[in-house]
């Protein structure tokens, strides 16, 4: 069996989270999955792992969540940094503050844990920190200025984090997932009718959310078996992608040129 490794997942409670917080549990790994519905992550506990309440978007709850693991186990080997969500909707319709809280949550709650784990990995010069992008940190699409600023931001972000923690022995991994099934296009769809649905950019909202059918995507698991590999891998990858479109829309936006891009989008969303 691979290295016993005390791990923190953020997020745990559903998709992507929750089936990684499952699969590493039952890897034989220490696993605490961190979410705001506690009781959504009854499996995690069910399967030996451990559970906290965590909201990224909150300091008293992230070191509480982090002194917590450091009480009980001693160390933080692993930081998957999943929490986050996505606000959809045209730039001009969507409230700065909801677009604020979108960065709190997706780039500065994820950097904040960032902090806070990385005294000990650095101390004991080891450490994996796993950043949960998307495939939209490298492309795009209309109406979802913000979500993809995030995560074009988070990519950015990773980037010059893991230049810094090489000379510690720490890891920087980014997890790139494509379309996945978690419920995700369902909510867009919801957000960009309550959003935009009205007024000058109501044809452009009623494509995304025709376009944006529940069921769609490869399913968590996918992601979660990569993240896995990059946990148990001696030296990972900078960069993993995985899951429905997410080589095919990365090749052809680093292909053609951005107004024909532009176009292959616009055709997608209908």
């Amino acid at each position: 069996m691979a290295e016993k490794k005390v791990i923190l997942v953020t997020g745990a409670s559903s998709g992507i989270g929750l089936a990684t917080a499952l699969k590493l549990v039952a890897e034989g790994h220490v696993v605490y999955g961190g979410a705001r519905r506690t009781a959504a992550m009854a499996p995690i506990e069910a399967a030996g792992g451990h559970v906290l309440s965590l909201d990224v978007g909150d300091e008293a709850s992230m070191t509480a969540a982090v002194d917590t693991i450091l009480d009980r186990e001693g160390r933080i080997d692993v930081l998957v940094n999943n929490a986050g969500y996505a606000v959809y909707g045209a730039v001009e319709d969507v409230p700065i503050a909801d677009a604020r809280h979108q960065f709190e949550v997706n780039l500065f709650g994820l950097a904040r844990m960032i902090q806070l784990v990385l005294p000990g990995m650095r101390e004991r010069r080891s450490g994996t920190i796993i950043n949960i992008s998307s495939m939209g940190g490298t492309i795009y699409t209309p109406l979802g200025a913000w979500y993809h600023a995030t995560k074009h931001a988070v990519e950015g972000f990773s980037d010059c984090l893991r230049i810094e923690l090489a000379r510690f022995g720490i890891d920087v991994v980014i997890v790139a997932p494509g379309a996945i099934d978690t419920g995700f296009n369902e909510i867009l769809g919801e957000q960009v009718a309550k959003a935009s649905a009205k007024g000058p950019y109501a044809a452009m909202a009623k494509g995304i959310a025709d376009a944006s059918r529940p069921g769609r995507g490869s399913k968590p698991d996918v992601i979660a078996g990569v993240i896995a590999r990059a946990v148990a891998a001696r030296r990972p990858k900078t960069r993993y992608r995985a899951g429905q479109f997410s080589h095919l829309l990365v090749y052809l936006r680093r292909m053609l040129p951005d107004r024909l891009f532009d176009q292959v989008v616009l055709r997608a969303m209908g």
